[in-house]
This record gives C-alpha cells, sequence and structure tokens, in this order.
C-alpha cells in the first residue's frame, strides 16, 4: 500500500488544489443552469409571497436581450407585483434601446414600473425608461441628451499620402458611405444626416408619447444636450428627486407592500464556466470590442 508521501495531493498540492476548484465550479455552474434552465433566480428562491423586481441597466445598451428576457420573466410572475428599473447608462445603439423601451412599455401596462437613475441615464439609457410609470433621479443625476450621433474614422488621404489609393465598388452610390477608405461624397452625407434625422424624430416622438407631454416640448430640447436630475425635473423629463431607496419606497406604495420586501434582482451575467473558473482563481480577463461606424443615441 503506497504511503501518504505517494498520495498526488501531497505530491502536487499546487495542482490538486486547482483540480479540486475546477470540479467545484463545474458543479456550481451546472446547478446554476439547471435552476435558471427551470425559470428560477436566486431573489425567487428566498421569499415567497408578493414581492419586487429589479431590473438593472447598465453600462453602454449594445445588446437587449438580457434585460428584454429578464423584463418579460417578472411580467409573467404574479407574485412580482411591481419592479423598480435601476438605469446607469450612458446610452447606446439605437435598436436595443427601443426593445428595452418597448418591453417596459408592456411591464408597466400590466404592473407598475418605477425608475431610478444613478450617475447617469443619458440618451438611450433615457429612451429606454422613460415609460416607467414614475421617474426617480439623483439631483446629481446626468440624463436626457435626446439626440443621434454617427461617428467613423476616414483614412483615405492618409493613405494617399503613403501612395495607396484603394478601390471600392459598389452597386449604388450610398453603399459604401461610412467606410474609412473613402470621404463622404455631398449626397452621402445629406443622405446619412436624413437617415439620423428619422432616427431622431423616433426618439422625440416615444419620449413625448411615454412622458404625456407635447412634441414641441420634447423637441425644443433635443437638441442633445445633457442636464442634471434637478435640471430634468424643471423641464418634465423625471418625475421626482429621490434616491433608489425612496423610488423602492414609492414602489412598495403603489403595490401595496408593507415591511421588506422579497425582491427578484437581474439580469443574472451569464458566464461561461470559464469566466466562472477565472473569476474564482481571481484571475481578470480584459477584452476589446471591435465594431466599425454606427448610430448611437448619444
Amino acid at each position: 500500500m503506497a504511503g501518504t508521501k505517494d498520495r498526488f495531493s501531497q505530491r502536487h498540492p499546487f495542482l490538486f488544489g486547482v483540480l479540486m476548484i475546477i470540479l467545484a465550479m463545474a458543479l456550481i455552474t451546472g446547478v446554476m443552469a439547471f435552476f435558471r434552465a427551470l425559470g428560477w433566480t436566486p431573489g425567487s428562491l428566498a421569499l415567497s409571497g408578493d414581492k419586487i423586481g429589479i431590473v438593472h441597466v447598465e453600462g453602454m445598451i449594445l445588446d437587449s436581450s438580457r434585460v428584454v428576457r429578464f423584463i418579460r420573466s417578472l411580467e409573467e410572475d404574479d407574485s412580482v407585483k411591481g419592479v423598480l428599473l435601476r438605469v446607469d447608462s450612458p446610452g447606446g445603439s439605437i435598436a436595443p434601446s427601443q426593445e428595452i423601451y418597448a418591453a417596459v412599455k408592456r411591464l408597466n401596462q400590466v404592473k407598475p414600473v418605477i425608475a431610478s437613475y444613478g450617475t447617469v441615464a443619458a440618451s438611450g439609457g433615457y429612451y429606454a425608461s422613460c415609460p416607467a410609470r414614475l421617474i426617480f433621479a439623483n439631483s446629481g443625476s446626468i440624463t436626457a441628451s435626446i439626440g443621434v450621433m454617427a461617428e467613423f474614422v476616414t483614412v483615405a488621404d492618409a493613405m494617399e499620402k503613403f501612395g495607396i489609393r484603394p478601390e471600392v465598388l459598389t452597386t449604388g452610390k450610398f453603399k459604401a458611405a461610412g467606410t474609412p477608405l473613402r470621404n463622404l461624397t455631398d449626397a452621402q452625407r445629406e443622405q446619412m444626416l436624413g437617415l439620423m434625422q428619422d432616427l431622431h424624430d423616433q426618439f422625440v416622438d416615444d419620449v413625448a408619447e411615454a412622458r404625456g407631454m407635447e412634441r414641441a416640448r420634447i423637441a425644443a430640447i433635443a437638441d442633445g444636450r445633457a442636464v442634471t436630475g434637478r435640471q430634468a425635473l424643471a423641464l418634465g423629463l423625471i418625475d421626482r428627486l429621490g434616491t433608489q431607496a425612496d423610488a423602492v419606497e414609492e414602489l412598495k406604495k403603489e403595490t401595496g407592500i408593507e415591511g421588506r420586501a422579497a425582491v427578484i434582482e437581474g439580469p443574472v451575467e451569464e458566464r461561461t464556466f470559464v469566466q466562472e473558473l477565472m473569476g474564482a482563481l481571481k484571475i481578470d480577463l480584459s477584452s476589446s470590442l471591435k465594431q466599425g461606424w454606427s448610430f448611437y443615441y448619444k
């Protein structure tokens, strides 16, 4: 019989520790995946009875799928009596902002939704949340910034200085608008500005409808300006000055919940096994986002 000195754990303690962490993370990831497949979240398992949901909209809005799915799950959960939409976002892409807008609008028709703004809820962040029944912001929150921006880099002139002349073949004069290999023509610039104006008009229309305000009032301040929470209150873009705690208390009044409320909070970040493992080992991984030009609510 081999002695204790021959045990793998003693001969290779570091490798043995890593293997144990991998096995533990595999087990935890499997259990979490099982619960998510059943539609359960950590908050939904905590307490029975009436609950409130908290939806986080954070960072650049480049994809709406996780937020929209979570909003839909709260809509279908009869135990959730109201929802707090916590926003801390400078904006993002247009279509995802519109999808969250539509999901919030639909949810608010079923159960009360109150928005609470953190550091910033501007442009797409404001757009996505403005259908809420009430909007709370701190006096120093930055919001509004109603407008559309497109940005891209053109390197055609720089390439010509090095004797490089790229050829861009298209089937129409507008097809290559925005390529970094060719400067915009006057016609392309006019066409792109027309496209942006239509997107801007959609933004103004939706904010005016959600806030129950005359379109002209929204259009007058839809010049891209950012405002503080206090200024937004004076302009009618929000309803009250207050913290997240104030918004939660108002939501409890709206739903008739007394005392401490059970909470379902999300959306839960979906991470791969490798990401879970790296997190357990406290290893930070950085990534870069590769993208070309695009339109943004900023």
